[in-house]
């Protein structure tokens, strides 16, 4: 112990009496920090930078018009971006958008083609086609830049389908809504009509009970004649007003026909959504189900299923509900198994959402659920996938012309109300004649009484059979509720369509900007970077006149050395960046330790590879260190590395040194702080067998390269 204290006290004694020394040695610690500072400042924000990144856009697109109001998707799309600063959106015409892009002055370019609104405007024909944008991208400019055009261009065509389909779907739901309105405007008048029949028809017993005691009381008879003659004008005018207004009824339910029939491709969408929210709860079984599940992510995941699941049975027992409607009015329950099965799927997502927020209080609470919950839970899954699968199977073939036929009912329903009415009106002059004549016969006399009589059947029979036309029209179709199925908020329902699900991100571990995420990785290859240059300037042998050491002293007491400057070194690099250049650090205190004890192991490595074979050493430092800049996964997530890459990375000390770095920055995770720790000390354990193993006999085996070249004098 003695020979290797005398060395590094020697060391240290030189280092601190030699000024060229100690310049050349602050130097070497400086160093490593200029490396990790320079490029951190210089990654600190870039993606907020996007604003110069120059996207040319070109807008051809002449517009359209969707029922009767013009409409030019692109104008809008255009002014949209020009108030969009996260890109440097430039607003030109074709021919300058492709020279532009071909000679570097855009990195890309999008052109809005003439038929653009058009094309979505097909949304309401029978037969829609897709819309399209052209994008152009030069990719020789830049490596990075066309991923970011390419998300902006991408961000357009979500903009603009979401927009657009709230835009189309609110035209439907308005155009319901309409009807629906119009429908309840004329329903009193309807009622008041069919009141005044009702009322007609129960007073014909009276009308006969008259005419039979006409010839005995002829005053009488002439007074319930005169009370039926007074009431016939005004049965004649709510005749002809309900008359005009089933003709208008008709009218309205036939539009809905054809707008509930356009509408089918949303409802179509809508149950793919349901089917696929019926399944939601999966990913958080997946969770649970893992050896050591994250009950924290478990919880906000199954809160958040939760949610979904509760709209989605919202939306389920809504279209449910318009089936059942629309069956009642087919009078043949032809959707019934449908509304059963959307009914079904709202009960099943009721309870799935209900086990969803069991779980995540458990979770909550630090316990792990249930497996019956989970097992649960997953069958009520798969029947949900299941049922709406079903549906959706039988959607186009079975469902949607059921739908039509069911309105069509409805609309055959209010053409016999019409033709009810009319028959009403036609026979109300008849029952007029048959007054008037039963007067003109009591005016004159009892001789003409019998012949009003002969009358008042034939009246009677006209009146009855329109009462009964109405009751039946009651009986099969109930015009409340179709009113109030009708009558929805066409700006909810549009809402909800343009976007049946949203993303609520959670930051587990939020770090500010994207320089402080870089730091673990620019801070470890500087302190590794720092080895190589502390090997490079200093020898790693000790060579004093009339002292001899064993390797082993030679070893240690170097190391000594070095390694307490590979440890300033660290300070310096861990300190600057949290105080210099301000980088966020959630454990500053762990993040300067564990730079210290990185700096040492690495160090030990580099000392060791350097000490055993010399500039080969130095050479196979240099090999490591490119081999962690690939197979880290410092920048980008390994998977997405080759795979040669990805079979070296688990052998890497970066890996772990990177790893625990980040668990100081982002908040540690010690289980994952232990696992970094065991391979450090591996590493460092591996260099040491190596260093006092082989040190002598290699050194021993190149002392004969070595000599020769330093007498080459180009190495020392």
């Amino acid at each position: 112990m003695k020979p290797v204290l005398a060395i590094y006290l020697r060391d240290l004694r030189r280092a601190f009496t030699n000024p060229a020394a100690a310049v050349i040695i602050l130097g070497l610690v400086c160093l490593p920090s200029l490396y990790a500072w320079f490029n951190i400042e210089a990654s600190w924000d870039p993606y907020a930078q996007t604003a110069g990144i120059a996207i040319a856009v070109a807008n051809e697109d002449k517009g359209t018009t969707i029922r009767g109001q013009p409409v030019n998707v692109g104008k809008e799309l255009t002014t949209k971006l020009a108030g969009n600063p996260s890109v440097g959106w430039t607003f030109v015409d074709r021919t300058e958008a492709m020279r532009g892009v071909k000679h570097g002055d855009y990195y890309a370019a999008i052109v809005i083609p003439d038929n653009f609104s058009a094309s979505l405007a097909t949304i309401l024909a029978a037969e829609p086609s897709p819309a399209t944008l052209d994008y152009y991208v030069n990719e020789k400019i830049n490596a990075i830049a066309p991923k970011i055009t390419s998300k902006g261009a991408s961000g357009i065509v979500q903009e603009v389908s979401q927009s657009f389909v709230e835009t189309a779907s609110g035209i439907l739901f308005g155009l319901f809504n309409e009807a629906g309105n119009e429908l309840e405007a004329s329903l009193p008048s309807i009622e008041k009509v069919k009141t005044l029949l009702f009322k007609l028809e129960a007073a014909f017993p009276e009308i006969n009970a008259a005419a039979d005691t006409a010839q005995r009381d002829v005053g009488l008879a002439s007074g319930v004649v005169a009370n039926a003659r007074k009431r016939l004008p005004d049965v004649a005018a709510l005749a002809k007003e309900g008359q005009a207004l089933t003709v208008k009824t008709g009218a309205l339910l036939e539009q809905s026909r054809k707008a509930l029939t356009q509408m089918g491709p949303q409802i179509k969408q809508d149950l793919l959504n349901l089917q696929q929210l019926a399944g939601a709860a999966r990913s958080v079984s997946a969770l649970l189900q893992a050896a050591d599940p994250d009950l924290d992510a478990a919880a906000t995941a199954a809160t958040a299923a939760a949610k979904r699941l509760r709209t989605g049975a919202d939306v389920a027992g809504r279209i449910a509900d318009l089936l059942s409607q629309l069956d009642a009015m087919s009078r043949a329950s032809a959707l019934s198994a449908q509304a059963a099965k959307l009914k079904q799927a709202q009960a099943g997502m009721l309870e799935q959402a209900k086990l969803l927020e069991d779980i995540a209080d458990a979770a909550g609470r630090g316990e792990r659920p249930a497996e019956a919950l989970v097992d649960r839970l997953n069958a009520l899954a798969g029947e949900g996938e299941t049922r709406l699968g079903e549906m959706l199977g039988a959607y186009d073939g079975e469902i949607a012309p059921r739908i039509d036929a069911a309105l069509g009912k409805a609309a055959e329903a209010a053409s016999t109300a019409q033709a009810v009415l009319k028959d009403a009106s036609d026979a109300l002059p008849d029952a007029k004649r048959v007054l008037t004549d039963a007067a003109s016969a009591l005016a004159v006399g009892g001789a003409e009484l019998a012949k009003a009589k002969a009358e008042l059947p034939a009246a009677q029979r006209k009146i009855v059979e329109i009462a009964d036309k109405i009751r039946a029209f009651e009986k099969e179709n109930n015009l409340a509720d179709i009113i109030k199925l009708l009558r929805h908020d066409a700006q909810k329902e549009s809402a909800f369509f343009a976007a049946p699900v949203e993303l609520k991100e959670n930051k587990l571990y939020p770090i500010p900007n994207y320089g402080s995420a870089m730091s673990p990785f620019f801070t470890t290859l500087s302190l590794w970077v720092g080895a190589v240059l502390l090997v490079s300037v200093m020898t790693v042998d000790v060579d004093e006149p009339g002292l001899s050491y064993r390797s082993r002293h030679v070893y240690f007491g170097r190391y000594l050395t070095l390694g307490t400057l590979a440890v300033l070194q660290s300070l310096c690099v861990t300190l600057g960046d949290i105080y210099i250049l301000g980088t966020y650090v959630a454990r500053p205190g762990w993040f300067v330790l564990f730079g210290m004890l990185l700096s040492a192991v690495f160090m030990l490595i580099v000392y060791t590879l350097v000490s055993v074979f010399g500039n080969v050493g130095k050479a196979l430092a240099i090999v490591m260190l490119v081999l962690q800049l690939g197979g880290a996964g410092g920048t980008f997530p390994i998977q997405m590395a080759p795979p040669f890459f990805q079979k070296i990375h688990p052998y890497l000390p970066f890996t772990y040194a990177i790893s625990m770095m980040r668990e100081a920055v982002g908040g540690i995770l010690w289980d994952i702080v232990r696992r970094c720790l065991a391979f450090m000390v591996a590493y460092a354990a591996a260099a040491l067998v190596l260093g006092l193993a082989l040190k002598r006999p290699i050194n021993r085996l190149l002392a004969g390269s070595t000599r020769k070249a330093k007498e080459s004098r180009l190495l020392h």
